[in-house]
């Protein structure tokens, strides 16, 4: 008896077996399709089952085809291709708002304002609508696609009367007009924060660029704005997540939550999220959880406690990120050849302290460092804290790991470590080139990564850049930005090698390789049609694939053209 039945007959005693009628039907079958299963011992099929949210059968059509029953709803995927759904494991779901609500940040990605006029009547209409004194706030902004980061002068000619910021799309950046500025009462006199920087003009004053640590300095003089209601943030998160489930995502993963928002996560999960959440809890939180006895793994298949979030250094796309050699580009203050990067705020006992505070308490640290001099720290504390505290299978993350080299990788494998690596030369590209040539072959380290057996976890890191598993695989599979220039082709993976960083890769980092991330009997039935097949199409072509239905936990949360 071949495999496939095999497996099929364990599912049928499964239908059979479980407590029910004996020769019950399945929920949902699936036939005609292309499955890509990413299940080594069986990496396609034709055709799968569910019953009760969960796989039961999977291989070939005619054997599945047999299961259906009268209560059966049978989607024919006439040779479409099905993944399992995909894993985002590290983002940052914010809430989607209408344009015209008071919370609606305007929209300066490159998509929608492609100049720095486009840029200041933007925030100007917002301005016209918004009381004086109150905050205008804009997210998103590139100033390798504008030609320059805007300063407090452009940002002036939208409203001296309103406190004006905008968040570069890295999120490590911002702007403030002068409002903000001589609220705050930053000067030429005010020293730059430890972690952070603030740009200057050539007589000292700020120009009303801060970077990391200094973002939240330059806005302390001006009251914050009303948060959201737990309705509208609950209202704002639900339309978040209905368009990560258009995209293909079925687990998301906090990667900086709080109370706050896990109490809107858990009013969605009863009201029928259309998607699974993980979160990663703030290092702030880490005594209080300790205190509330919440330990990682707690919780339901639908939302659940992850490890603890936090940061050690600074970002790629900013080019903050703190490094061993020079950048290419000049240092934003000087305008000489001398910029390593902006340091982190910790010293390495500090940062000692910080991974066996968390390693100690049993949770998964996933640690934010990008530069290369940055993880070389991060390091030396994984290893000091493993030896004092030893724990086999602690999947201790680095989130990002964007400037690696040898040594470093061959350290991660060595302490056991998980990669959440970035995948968005598509978008940002553009802004390796801070960091020279002659770095790019070891950027984003998926392939070599993959070469050495280290675990590495799909990502977006949204809205850093798009919640879009496709686009995010084909930069994998390509490394070629939008403007057609390639990076680091040496770090290229093969599709079949994407699609499983995106389902196995993602689910392994959260723990839960055996529950999802690969179609297989047992594993909840998360997963989604594809108008083609990644694998078979042209690999620059591979973001024009179609998410036509994403189906989670057996139940249709998205169909393509259909409001549900």
């Amino acid at each position: 008896m071949r495999f496939s039945s095999i497996r099929l007959v364990f599912a049928v005693g499964v239908l059979c077996a479980c407590g029910r009628e004996v020769g019950l039907s399945p929920d949902l079958v699936v036939l005609n399709a292309n499955v890509i299963t990413v299940d080594e011992t069986r990496p396609r099929a034709e055709a799968l089952a569910v019953l009760d949210g969960k796989f039961v059968a999977v291989g070939i059509e005619a054997e599945i085809e047999a299961l259906v029953g009268e209560g059966t709803r049978v989607i024919d995927a006439a040779g479409r291709t099905v993944t399992p759904g995909f894993i985002d494991a590290h983002m940052h779901p914010s809430p989607t708002y209408p344009p015209d609500s008071r919370l609606a940040r305007v929209d300066l990605r490159p998509s929608s304002v492609s100049t720095m006029e486009a840029l200041i009547e933007s925030l100007r209409a917002k301005a016209s609508k918004t009381p004086e004194g109150e905050w205008v706030q804009g997210r998103g902004y590139e100033d390798t696609k504008l030609g320059r980061h805007p300063t407090r002068r452009d940002l002036d000619l939208a409203s001296t009367a309103h406190p004006i910021y905008i968040t570069h799309s890295s999120g490590h950046l911002g702007v403030v007009n002068s409002f903000v500025l001589k609220s705050s009462g930053i000067s030429a006199k005010t020293p730059d924060p430890p972690g952070g920087a603030i740009d200057r003009d050539p007589d000292g004053e700020p120009n009303g660029v801060c970077r990391e640590g200094a973002c939240g300095m330059v806005r302390r003089g001006v009251s914050p704005e009303s948060p959201p209601t737990r309705q509208e943030a609950v209202a704002g998160v639900t339309r978040t997540f209905q368009r990560f489930a258009s995209e293909g995502i079925t687990t998301v993963v906090d990667a900086r939550a709080s109370p706050r928002s896990f109490g809107v996560y858990q009013e969605i999960v009863r009201a029928g999220s259309p998607v699974r959440i993980t979160v990663m809890f703030a290092h702030r939180y880490l005594e209080r959880l300790k205190e509330m006895g919440i330990r990682m793994g707690l919780g339901s298949e639908w939302l659940r406690v992850g490890g603890i979030k936090t940061s050690h250094g600074n970002s790629l796309s900013g080019r903050t990120a703190w490094l061993n050699e020079p950048y290419e580009a000049t240092n934003p203050e000087t305008g000489k050849r001398d910029y390593y990067g902006i340091p982190p705020r910790r010293s390495q006992v500090e940062l000692d302290a910080l991974i066996l505070e968390i390693h100690e308490a049993d949770f998964q640290a996933a640690v934010h460092s990008n530069g290369d001099r940055e993880i070389e720290m991060l390091l030396v504390a994984f290893d000091r804290a493993l030896r004092e505290i030893p724990w086999e299978d602690h999947r201790h993350r680095i989130e990002h790991a964007s400037v690696a080299n040898p040594a470093i990788l061959s350290g991660v494998k060595e302490l056991g470590l998980v990669l959440a690596l970035h995948s968005y030369v598509y978008e940002h590209g553009d802004k390796m080139e801070a960091y020279g040539a002659s770095r790019w072959g070891m950027m984003h380290a998926n392939r070599s990564a993959l070469d050495l057996g280290i675990p590495v976890a799909g990502n977006s890191d949204f809205p850093v850049s798009a919640a879009d598993p496709l686009l995010r695989i084909q930069s994998m599979v390509t490394r070629t930005s939008a403007e057609g220039k390639v990076y680091g082709e040496e770090q290229r993976v093969t599709p079949e090698e994407a699609i499983h960083i995106w389902t196995m890769g993602s689910a392994y980092s959260i723990f839960e390789e055996g529950n999802r991330g690969s179609i297989e009997v047992g594993k909840v039935a998360d997963f989604v049609l594809l108008s083609d097949d990644p694998t078979r199409v042209s690999p620059d072509l591979i973001k024009n694939i179609d998410v036509e239905m994403t189906v989670v936990g057996g139940k249709v949360v998205f169909v393509e053209g259909q409001e549900l």
